[in-house]
């Protein structure tokens, strides 16, 4: 981004995990000479230092922030009840158990982990997600 650009953001809390992160990404980019519009906020942030800016970013900052930690929240008690409902099992497993207990047995035998993985058609990752485990 250059002086002059204008980045449009649908909602502060789609630019920044957190307060801290907004405002230092809005002054670093304000400093720049970019502008910043918050469609959801309708708020736009040119670099002026007034207090007035600087006190509707924290507080609209602090709301989306607390917006994030609320929907998390409730994203955490859903698939726990749905964990107890049976409803929610997590991702599939790449590979079948004898699949795995021969990769396992191949990777002890010292085979190159990289062709494994390309082999088995996997990432290096999950390979050694699967030699961590038993299951």
């Amino acid at each position: 981004m250059r002086d002059g650009d204008t980045v449009v953001v649908h909602s502060m809390d789609r630019l920044a995990r957190n307060l801290d992160d907004l405002r230092r990404l809005v002054q670093g980019l304000t400093q720049r000479g970019v502008r910043i519009e918050f469609v959801k906020e309708c708020l736009t942030f040119t670099g002026e230092d007034s207090p007035m800016a600087n006190l509707l970013l924290s507080v609209m900052g602090a709301f989306a922030e607390f917006e994030r930690a609320l929907i998390r929240e409730r994203q955490r008690e859903g698939i726990a009840l749905a964990r107890q409902r049976g409803a929610y099992r997590g991702r599939k497993k790449a590979l079948a158990p004898e699949r795995a207990a021969e990769l396992r047995r191949r990777a002890a035998a010292g085979e190159k982990k990289a062709q494994l993985a390309r082999e088995f058609g996997i990432s290096r990752e999950t390979l050694y997600q699967y030699l961590k485990t038993d299951d």
